[in-house]
């Protein structure tokens, strides 16, 4: 029996890449149930920006499988997905390779990705709707009839996401006139990533029945009133579900406000025109959090604030960013927030509070917490000229160190 393997991949084009795809056609005898039964293939990647002419083959390294379990009951549908890692001749990753980077699977890290994006009549056309005269966004947010364009490609695209095993939760029409939103959930870093990237290739490939092009652009039209498009990103890991505690979240805030440059380099290209601190985002230059709060940067569920357990909504990632990026800078400022908590922990473990709170009290003084949060607040501070003209700014040139001086 013939079975078509349809592997899939990203290529090597920047800022963000492109999916890939081509077909192998197999003779097998039963039904594929693991990756051992596919063969690894290759590819030109003189022609996807991951390899020159002259040495241009590139490997597909099979995955994960993705296949409607009733692909042996209906023989018009014997495709088997094969998602892929893209890898030198050799066997090491690729450059491109962006999934290789987020290591060994973790089961416990848990990943929702609201995908939002538009739908244009053709490539390079109108969105679609936009043909005519429209009434300010307002009426389209999960609109029917006349309020609604697209329903019959959303809901064969998750339909065919469903039927492959994807964990699509939930699908609605959005705040512009021709935006739709899907929501995919998985248990597991690289799986989070590889269900989002494998449900954009189905919608991809739907779209060409459509003659439609998919949008992912964050911000399509422009300096307009219309919305732009996000990726926000929830997130849990195991300790914030079962121990959490507000000491712990408020770690996290801060170590997400330490590194917010970082997130952002990886958030998306052109994602300054989304997050302006309009239509439901906070402008890039800052960052902010706030229960239920849709303009902060990092939305608190309200249960997760009642018992500070729970999940996170991280609203900053636009459309078009890698998935793989977002949990790797993820990963990282939670690391992070490890750290600042044990540090913040070691620091008060012996302190007898009640008596710091007394001393407070008498001496007038101000605690760590007010302290610090005046810092975070003061968006006015700037170095005045006698603080810079202070002694203790001496240039490094007058610091002598003798290394036989005993000090």
């Amino acid at each position: 029996m013939k079975i078509k393997l349809e592997y899939i991949w990203l290529d090597g084009y920047t800022p963000e890449p492109n999916l890939r795809s081509k077909v192998k056609v197999i003779d097998t005898p039963h039904k594929i149930t693991s990756l051992d039964e596919i063969p690894e293939w290759n590819f030109d990647g003189s022609s996807t920006q991951q390899a020159e002419g002259r040495l241009s083959d590139c490997i597909l390294k099979p995955v994960r499988l993705y296949q409607n379990e009733s692909v042996y009951t209906f023989p018009q549908d014997k495709t088997v997905f094969v998602f892929c890692e893209v890898m030198n001749p050799d066997g090491t990753p690729h450059e491109s390779n962006q999934r290789h980077s987020l290591g060994d699977e973790d089961e416990n890290m848990w990943f929702g990705f609201e995908q939002e994006y538009f739908i244009r009549e053709g490539r390079g056309q109108l969105i679609l709707g936009h043909n005519t005269q429209l009434e300010p966004q307002g009426k389209y947010y999960c609109g029917v009839g006349k309020n609604v364009v697209g329903r019959k490609f959303v809901e064969e695209h998750l339909n065919n996401c469903l039927t492959l095993g994807i964990n699509i939760t939930g699908t609605n029409a959005e705040v512009a006139m021709g935006q739709w939103e899907y929501q995919v959930f998985s248990k597991g870093k690289k799986k989070a990533c590889d269900d989002l990237w494998m449900s954009r290739y189905l919608m991809e490939r739907i779209s060409e029945n459509y003659g439609y092009e998919i949008e992912y652009h964050p911000k399509p039209l422009g300096k307009s009133d219309w919305n732009g498009s996000g990726l926000h990103t929830n997130f849990s890991t195991k300790k914030m579900r079962e121990v959490g505690g507000e000491g712990y979240f408020n770690s996290i805030f801060k170590a997400f406000e330490l590194r917010h440059d970082k997130h952002i380099e990886v958030y998306g290209s052109d994602n300054y025109m989304r997050l302006t601190g309009k239509h439901e985002t906070q402008s890039i230059e800052k960052f902010s959090w706030g229960v239920s709060d849709r303009g902060a940067s990092i939305r608190i569920p309200k249960t997760t604030s009642i018992e500070w357990k729970g999940y996170l909504e991280d609203r900053r990632p636009a459309s078009n960013a890698n998935p793989y990026q977002i949990v790797q800078a993820i990963i990282v400022t939670l690391k992070l927030a490890e750290k600042l908590e044990e540090t913040y922990t070691k620091m008060y473990s012996n302190v007898d509070m009640k008596n710091m709170d007394i001393m407070i009290e008498k001496y007038k003084t101000r605690s760590n917490e007010e302290l610090m949060k005046e810092y975070l607040n003061d968006d006015d501070y700037e170095l005045s000229e006698d603080l810079m003209e202070s002694k203790a700014n001496v240039e490094s040139k007058e610091i002598k160190f003798n290394p036989n001086q005993k000090y």
